[in-house]
């Protein structure tokens, strides 16, 4: 008697990236592959290389580096989350599905375990389906797209394509602005309510906004859900955008002018949320937690705290788990009963 075997189903979690050390020659090559994506730095390529060798590369990764080795660990803490969230998502998934063999794989579009390299590794152990979660909340084309051009660049060379589902994201996902206001409401109950709730997201060009990437308008809408979940009135919270790089203009309100304008105006007491990140990393840990502590109270301000992101929480598992598995659920009927 013979048994077909199960299904392979590949799920990869996949983020932005990290250096493999916080070390100045580490963040050099990190930024060098990161800068050099005409997804991120939309500036002719001639003249973008000679920014970046001559003027970005040699001065740039020492001050990095030193802002990574202060929130390492025994590694990035963006990779040791991914890492985390990667095998309990894999382990409700197991639990859920037994009809497939399935597999969830981390992945940084930047950095190890870089997302080339797993999909090498699904060409050499063909797959009937392979799901992308980008771990990105808000879509976009600097931090969404790269995954979508990594399987463009992959597919021409494979000759057995697997079924490709990429989910783009969950913005406004119930199940994660439910998270985020648990997330907050969890904070507040051991630290108290603030002022002002901040709602702070990583930064884009806005020629890049001008011209149709829907980011800046996904960040507004996750924003005043979580600000509704929480009941929140209009003059208790804000948005805003943070990491600005380079002379442009990019999208506002900027985070850390609004912080500033928050201290003149006698605000006593912040608490900042990052609705746009899946894992915390040195733009959380550092810039959002540090920096623009140091900026609200230089300014004149009261308190300031950082609010984690939901990182490993169990809310958080079971979004990421609940949004594979409604993908899951829809193959049952195509692969699990030929």
């Amino acid at each position: 008697m013979s048994f077909e075997k199960k299904p392979k189903i590949t799920v990869i979690l996949a983020n932005l990236g990290t250096p493999d050390e916080a070390t100045v020659p580490a963040v050099r090559r990190f930024l060098k592959q990161f800068l050099s994506d005409s997804r991120v730095i939309e500036i002719p390529k001639f003249i973008w290389w000679i920014i970046l060798n001559l003027f970005v590369l040699p001065f740039r990764p020492k001050r990095v580096a030193h802002a990574y080795a202060s929130v390492w660990s025994t590694d990035s803490p963006m990779r040791e989350i991914v890492l985390e969230q990667t095998q309990r998502v894999q382990a409700y998934l197991e639990r859920e599905n037994k009809q497939f063999d399935l597999t969830v794989l981390p992945a940084m579009t930047y950095g190890n375990p870089g997302i080339d390299a797993v999909l090498e590794k699904l060409a050499a152990h063909p797959q009937e389906h392979v799901i992308l979660l980008p771990l990105f909340p808000q879509y976009s084309a600097t931090s969404t797209a790269p995954l979508y051009d990594a399987f463009a660049k992959w597919i021409p060379s494979q000759r057995n394509l697997p079924g490709l589902t990429i989910i783009k994201d969950y913005y406004q996902h119930p199940m994660f602005i439910q998270a985020l206001a648990e997330s907050v409401l969890a904070y507040q109950e051991q630290h108290g309510k603030p002022e002002k709730l901040l709602m702070s997201f990583h930064g884009i060009p806005q020629p890049y906004a001008d011209k149709g990437d829907p980011y800046a308008d996904r960040c507004r809408i996750t924003a005043k859900l979580v600000a509704e979940a929480l009941h929140l009135k209009d003059d208790e919270w804000a948005i805003s955008f943070q990491s600005r790089f380079g002379k442009q203009e990019w999208v506002k309100p900027y985070t850390d002018q609004l912080l500033q304008d928050w201290a003149k105006q006698g605000v006593k007491s912040v608490q900042v949320l990052s609705p746009a990140f899946s894992a915390d990393c040195l733009e959380t840990l550092e810039e959002l937690a540090i920096q623009n502590a140091e900026l609200f109270q230089e300014a004149g301000g009261g308190s300031y705290a950082y609010i984690p992101a939901l990182n490993s929480d169990q809310a958080h598992i079971d979004l990421l788990a609940g949004l594979v598995q409604a993908n899951l659920d829809a193959l049952t009927h195509t692969l699990a009963h030929r």
